[in-house]
């Protein structure tokens, strides 16, 4: 690219691909002067050698490295979900289409920007991500144990210890219940479970680590229901949370808050939208529970005036979801904020909503 090809460009929008990128650049009118494609191995280069300006990406499979990246060179480096960027493509979908309607969306004064995570972050949350996927493994093999008992007529109490407790018994049966085959089977089954038992527990462990070494997590833990686990998986997915502005915007990007569909005069509240980040959410309804389940911390930890109150009008299921949704708000503005719970500051908004 020429000299005075490189001053004219303001803006940059970039579809990342797996071996090719393609850029469309715009320049401070908004008219396009650079539409190319490039292999991964140019990017770097090329950007590097041109003068700072404004470049958006979707946050996707390797755009947080390459945000961290443009950033040393001096470029302002913007993540965009991807769902916001579409509204802004015109005409047929193709490559040049998608980076041209980045390249708009990023210029947007009321766009929602992805923070860009460092690599701490990432590597925290592949140990995350590696855990969960083992978590559900575990689950089905649980689940094809239990099914292929009851299909001999054999029912297990609901609960993992049960389970386990039960099936050295089990296997030990005449084989008029069990065949030889499928005590094998069951066997192999629960060889699967206990490698899985290893792993989770490792990876279980190497979590916590992390967490007590880290000064955010170590804060986010003093928080009601807050473990290692719920802790470190925050710091992953936002950091140090300044991304946000409250904690409804962190409550509402969990998926937290009621999906709101109103017209005119009339305000509609459904069920809870579910957006965004589903591990989060469901590991913040689970520190919920835990709550719940320990009536006798409500009011150490100063939640008893609204869990009572709203105990009285809500079902168990949104009464949970309710305090999920306040969990959050509440480790929110500990993290952002850089100070530890303190139970006596919930009694003055001890209301439920």
């Amino acid at each position: 690219m020429s000299e005075q090809l490189n001053a004219t460009i303001a803006v940059i929008g970039i579809d990342i691909g797996k071996n090719s990128f393609h850029v469309v650049g715009l320049n401070a009118r908004g008219s396009i002067v650079l539409r190319q494609k490039w292999s991964r191995s140019q990017v770097e280069a090329r950007l590097a050698n041109l003068p700072p300006c404004l470049i958006g990406m979707e946050a996707c499979v390797g755009a947080h490295h390459l945000s961290r990246k443009l950033k040393t060179f001096g470029h302002d480096a913007r993540l965009m979900p991807a769902k916001y960027v579409r509204p802004y493509s015109k005409g047929q979908k193709n490559d040049f289409r998608d980076a041209e309607a980045i390249a708009e969306a990023v210029q947007r004064p009321t766009m929602k920007f992805v923070a860009t995570k460092t690599a701490d972050q990432l590597d925290l949350q592949a140990l995350h991500r590696v855990r969960e996927r083992l978590v559900s493994q575990r689950t089905g093999i649980i689940n094809q144990i239990r099914a292929f008992l009851l299909e001999r007529g054999v029912a297990v109490r609901q609960g993992l210890r049960f389970l386990r407790a039960e099936l050295p018994r089990i296997l030990a049966t005449p084989s008029d219940v069990l065949s030889p085959r499928m005590v094998r089977v069951i066997e192999g089954l629960s060889e699967d479970w206990r490698r899985l038992d290893e792993r989770v527990d490792h990876l279980s462990s190497e979590i916590g680590a992390v967490a007590r070494q880290d000064a955010g997590c170590e804060r986010l833990m003093s928080v009601p229901g807050i473990g290692p686990i719920i802790s470190s998986a925050m710091v992953a997915a936002i950091g140090t949370g300044d991304v946000f502005s409250k904690g409804r915007d962190f409550a509402a990007w969990l998926g937290l808050v009621p999906k709101q569909i109103s017209t005119g005069d009339r305000t509609i509240l459904g069920k809870i939208s579910k957006r965004g980040n589903r591990y989060l959410r469901v590991l913040f309804v689970q520190a919920a529970w835990v709550v719940l389940i320990k009536p006798k911390t409500w009011e150490r930890h100063g939640l008893k005036p609204w869990i009572e109150a709203a105990k009285r009008r809500l079902h168990r299921n949104v009464l949970a979801i309710a305090l999920a949704n306040k969990l959050a708000r509440i480790a929110w503005s500990v993290l952002a904020h850089g100070r530890n719970f303190e139970a006596r500051k919930i009694d003055e908004v001890a209301q439920p909503v």
